[in-house]
Parts: structure tokens; sequence; C-alpha cells
């Protein structure tokens, strides 16, 4: 099942292989969202009732059928069962500890010469949190969206998400909001439901901020609404490496590639080692391990496009070659490997050892798993509390200091050609 790659100094096969995944938008689903998004726009509540008949099959008349009430979200927390509940709890403990080391505090600094220097942090205060309601449902995504906004200061979290037929919203995301301490879930999903959150209707206050995975569609409509509201990133495919040497057991690192390749058919899992004979014991452990697996079909297809195995000369080559290929998810299954860490640049996150897997990162370690893809960990981060807050310098200076930086000031603007900029300083010092 393992694709054997090459590696001579660059990372080109493996290169080829991610790259292949990134379709661009094609002209049809970007004209789509366009239309959709100016419906919404123009028309507001009554684009919305029409789409979720067009798309979802649910038939929304009036304001009200496009909120849960207090009762179904109740429901939900009933129906889940109080076991889920405390799973859900727990999670929220574990990304609460690890999240609230992200916190910022304004600051000032207050100078000799009587001069005031500082920087404000807020809270975004409206944030829209994108939930996938169609054929699978992730409360783990309510939990690491909404727990580092909340911890942020955000006041007003609100759920955008798709429903059925039946207008019912998954009882496992209302319980999952329960627990974040999400009380307003809107039934809109799809392109036109990010267009809402962005605009605003009737119904659906305008976000400032819109967070949360979703398909082509919605992806792209963040994309065209990003000006009129921010976005937290663009993700792709889901990808995981791992980096392994000769102490790393089989089992576990064929289970690990595979916890990924099942995602979708892009998906991509790759291995990185210095010990040959790995190769081979990880690819017959793949073999054994599908079989048993429900969605071994797609992991299969995910594995013969978009998964292999590279051998490289030294730990530290397999190290360099992660760092160009800047994976979503890296794995270090290596003797030492909390040694190993600082040499690590470009990884969105990063899971140390045998015992570190990474769909405890997915649930329950307490780290995000809202991850940038694609290479983008070069310039991405995880999403975290700072993506929820915004920061605004400010200045304060007597009139004595100012005299000390007006005639280089007014230099800097003339030089500009912004001499409306010099006048500005000039005309403070004038005599009346």
């Amino acid at each position: 099942m393992l694709n054997r790659m090459t590696y001579k100094g660059n990372y080109n096969d493996i290169e080829n292989k991610l790259h292949t995944r990134k379709s661009e938008v094609s002209a049809e689903v970007n004209a789509a969202v366009l239309d959709i998004i100016e419906t919404v726009r123009k028309d507001g509540d009554r684009a919305l009732y029409n789409y979720c008949a067009k798309f979802d099959g649910y038939k929304a008349t009036r304001p009200a059928d496009l909120q849960t009430t207090k009762q179904e979200i109740m429901d939900g927390v009933t129906n889940v069962g109080k076991d889920f509940i405390h799973i859900l709890e727990r999670t929220k403990e574990q990304l609460e500890a690890y999240h609230k080391n992200q916190i910022e505090k304004s600051w000032s600094m207050m100078k000799d010469d009587g001069v005031i220097l500082g920087q404000v942090v807020r809270p975004i205060e409206n944030v829209a949190l994108y939930v996938p309601g169609g054929t699978a449902t992730y409360p783990s995504t309510v939990l690491m969206n909404a727990i580092p906004a909340k911890l942020a200061g955000v006041k007003n979290l609100f759920i955008i998400t798709p429903v059925k037929e039946d207008g019912k919203v998954s009882d496992v995301i209302l319980a999952a909001a329960y627990v974040a301490g999400i009380d307003t879930i809107y039934k809109v999903g799809g392109a036109q439901g990010v267009a809402a959150a962005a605009y605003g209707t009737r119904t659906i206050q305008k976000a400032d901020k819109i967070v949360g995975p979703g398909n082509i569609y919605v992806a792209t409509a963040k994309k065209l609404c990003y000006g009129a509201v921010d976005i937290d990133m663009i993700a792709g495919p889901s990808e995981i490496l791992i980096v392994a040497d000769e102490t790393a057991d089989p089992k576990f690192v064929a289970a690990d590639l595979m916890s990924q390749a099942e995602h979708d058919r892009l998906a991509s899992a790759i291995l990185l080692t210095d010990c040959a004979g790995l190769i081979d014991k990880v690819d017959a452990e793949l073999e054994r391990q599908v079989v048993a697996l429900p969605r071994e079909g797609i992991i299969r297809e995910s594995m013969k496009n978009y998964g292999g195995a590279v051998l490289c000369d030294t730990i530290d080559e397999a190290i360099s070659l992660s760092n160009d290929v800047a994976p979503e998810h890296l794995e270090l299954l290596i003797d030492k490997p909390i040694e190993a860490l600082p040499k690590i640049t470009n990884a969105g996150s990063i899971f140390l050892g045998a015992y570190a897997p990474e769909p405890l990162g997915d649930y329950m370690s307490g780290t995000n798993h809202v991850l940038p893809t694609g290479g983008t960990a070069k310039f991405y981060s995880a999403l975290g509390v700072y993506d929820f807050v915004k920061h605004s310098a400010f200045s304060y200076y007597p009139k004595e200091v100012l005299a000390t930086f007006k005639d280089d000031v007014m230099d800097f603007a003339h030089r500009e050609g912004l001499d409306g900029h010099a006048n500005s300083i000039k005309v403070r010092f004038e005599e009346d």
C-alpha cells in the first residue's frame, strides 16, 4: 500500500503528490457562490427560506424557523446522555487548560519625558461558527472553535449549521453547544449561511468574523466574503507526516497513517524514516489493519494517490524534509522526540512520542485541531485565543516632547509629498 518515493536533497516527489490535491475552485462553483451571496445580500431572510428548501429540503417560512429553541437544545442534551456530556465537559476542561496560556493582556509604557505608549487588547465582538451538519457531524468542531473564542472574551458567539428536511440540528451539536455556552444556533448552512453571517439579515446578525470548516461551497463563500468579514483560514484536505526511526512500532505508524487517510480520498499520509525495514513492516501492518476498518476503500485510494514512504539517510534529513513540507499534523515516533522539538520549524501541530497520537489532538489533548494545511504552516498557526482578539495601539505626547520631533516629522511628510501631514504638525506651533 505504501508508495516508495525518492529524496535526493529536494522534496519534488512529495511536493508533486501534495500539490496535485490543490485544485482551483471551478468557475462554476465560484459563479454559483457569488450568486448566492448577492441574493442573500439583496433578499435577506427570504433568500434563506428559498435556499433552505432548495438545498436542504427544509421548509422555513418565518424567522423563528431559522433558529433553534432553548427546548431543542435541552432535548439534545438529554438525548446524548450523561456519559457523552461528561466527555464533552472533560474535553472543554482540557482545551481551557491549554488555551488559557494564550490570553494576551493590554500593556502600556510611560517614558521619563511624559510620553505614554501602549496597546489595548480587545475581543472581537461578534463571531459566527460554521458547523457542518450534512452527512457528518462534528461536536469537536464546536468546542475547538468556541473555547478559545470564549477565553478571548467574545460576547456574541453563534452557530450557523445546515439541517435536513426535519429541521433538526444534530443532538451531538446541540450538546456541544450547550457545554460550550452557546445558546444561539441558526439552521442555515452552505454558502447562504456564510453570506448571512457576513452581511446580516433580519434574523441573522452580522458577524465580525466567521470560523469553522465546510465543503467547497462554504470555503469559497468564506473566501469571497473576506473583507466584509474576517475569516480563520481556508482549510484544505487533511494530512499527516510521520518521522519514525527503528524504535517505532510499525503497528502504531500504520494506524496513525490511516487515521488521517480515512478522512477523504484527498487526504495525505506520508512516512519519513531512516530505516528501510520499518517501511516493509508498516506496509504489512497497513494491509493487516485496513481490512477491519469501515472506510477501507477511502483509505486505500488516499494512500495510493497521496500517501507514501521516503527512505532518508538520517532522521535529521527526515526532519529537514518535514520542515520543507510544513505538514498539518507531524508525529515524531523516534527515540528522544522531545529533544528533536527545537529542530521543527514548520508544522501545524506536533505530536511527540508513541503515546501522543494525532487522534488525541483531534479530540482531547487540549491542543487545537483547527490547523493550517497544504504547506501553509510556514506562515499560519493553529487556531487560538489570539484569533479572536484585536489590538489597538495608543500614544500620548506632551507638547514639549512633540516639539523635539516636529521638524523630523514635517521633513518626512514633505519627502513623501504629503504636505497636509506636515501642516498638521506645523499649526500646533504657530503663534496665534
